[in-house]
């Protein structure tokens, strides 16, 4: 086994323009005994051993890293000596806004136009490399998803509906025309990639571990036409609240000139170009003091749509209401759960044609979607007129609405849903 001053040396280069591999087949080899990991369980267990070809290499944290010989794929997982007791990054969990905070791997795999994912495996994090006419680049051929991952009490850490990002993905990929990981490749690389990272989750309470998965034309083509190749790639970073308020009320102002996206277009799916065409309008916005910009529909101009980047409820009694799904709004997983959870707890939910005019005179309004998972809405002013909400924080509905995702995804209540995957 390496001494502790070789292994002091091995630290990671995110400075990298192609960032290499992080085992090698031809590295020496010894025998040991790994968990195999089945994708198909929910909670991520070692009920059976298989030996395994070691490849010993360090990583940030120094611990280290196995080559896996696994009938599922050749992927590197993190071994027992990767352990629960693993110290946690060296950073200040109690400041953590949204933003990146570069970590140690990566995930990356590959394929050609029409085929089939395969052999994905774990990188150091770092730039990666693009031929100037690919097809993300030049015809923004491009889809993103974004989930996260909590640690609990004891150290296990929680995934929330992974399946559901990856069938969004391969949903939005059909739209795109583009060839997409299955639903285990996507949930087993996002697994893979969260162990490899395990100390970048924030401890109970203080965040959680933001995960991204893109996939994107990275084949070259010159002119309009699917790429000829396709990648898929999942980095991740600890984070705490999307919006600088945090859990406080957030202010709006409903955008109706520009608009987010329109019939027949792209604005149902996860694509990157989706984001780029609310950047104006939210830059305007938050040089006036506010946090986000509510669209309406483009056609009526007077029906709610979805903020920027989440959708948005109307609270008005007993009675929540949310923007149906039509094809110009994103069908979030948190909205899809809200809803869920605002049954279960006996609201009566309606998705349906929501008239701008109705927020005048709601009891309150929120917003849902991974990054800032339940935010309560204190004001939205419309054509110069300011509807307040309150100013003390969540309204009574969105707190309890809250309280009861937020405790079901890291941990604190039984998940009576089957929503959460275990690793541990």
């Amino acid at each position: 086994m390496q001494s502790n001053a070789v292994l002091a040396t091995l630290q990671p280069n995110y400075n990298i323009l192609s960032p290499s591999r992080f085992y090698s087949s031809s590295a020496s080899a010894a025998a040991t005994f790994l968990p195999v990991f089945y994708p198909q369980r929910t909670r991520f267990s070692a009920p059976q051993y298989l030996k395994l070809d070691r490849q010993v290499l360090a990583s940030a944290s120094g611990r280290y890293v196995h080559e896996v010989k696994s009938p599922f794929k050749n992927a590197a997982v993190l071994s027992d000596s990767y352990s629960e007791a693993s110290e946690l990054a060296d950073i200040e969990w109690d400041n953590l806004g949204f933003g990146l905070l570069p970590t140690d791997y990566m995930y990356m795999m590959k394929c050609s136009q029409g085929g089939n994912f395969s052999k994905g495996e774990l990188q150091r994090f770092g730039n990666i490399e693009l031929n100037p006419s690919a097809g993300v680049l030049n015809y923004g051929q491009g889809l993103f998803e974004g989930l996260k991952a909590y640690r609990k009490e004891d150290g296990n850490i929680l995934l929330f509906r992974p399946e559901e990002n990856a069938l969004r993905m391969r949903q939005g990929a059909e739209r795109m025309c583009m060839s997409a990981p299955t639903v285990d490749q996507f949930v087993e690389a996002v697994k893979e990639t969260v162990l490899a990272n395990k100390r970048w989750v924030p401890p109970p309470g203080k965040g959680s571990l933001y995960i991204r998965p893109l996939l994107m034309g990275s084949g070259a083509v010159l002119g309009l036409a699917p790429a000829p190749e396709y990648t898929f790639l999942i980095y991740v970073s600890p984070v705490g609240n999307y919006f600088k308020e945090g859990v406080a009320p957030i202010n709006l102002i409903v955008e109706h000139e520009l608009h987010r996206a329109t019939p027949g277009g792209t604005g149902g799916v996860k694509t990157i170009g989706n984001y780029a065409a609310v950047l104006k309008a939210q830059s305007a916005a938050k040089a006036k003091g506010y946090s986000d910009v509510l669209y309406l529909d483009c056609v009526h101009k007077k029906y709610l749509e979805e903020v920027s980047s989440c959708n948005i409820f109307v609270v008005k009694g007993n009675v929540i209401s949310t923007p149906a799904i039509k094809g110009t709004i994103l069908p979030g997983i948190t909205r899809k759960s809200i809803i869920d959870v605002a049954r279960s707890q006996g609201f009566q939910v309606e998705e349906r044609f929501v008239p701008v005019d109705e927020l005048l005179d709601a009891d309150e309004v929120f917003c849902t979607g991974t990054a800032v998972v339940v935010s309560p809405v204190g004001s939205i002013t419309y054509k110069g007129k300011r509807v307040p909400y309150g100013v003390d924080g969540f309204g009574a509905v969105a707190q309890q609405l809250y309280s009861v995702l937020t405790r079901l995804q890291m941990g604190l209540i039984d998940d009576k849903m089957n929503w959460t995957v275990e690793l541990s």
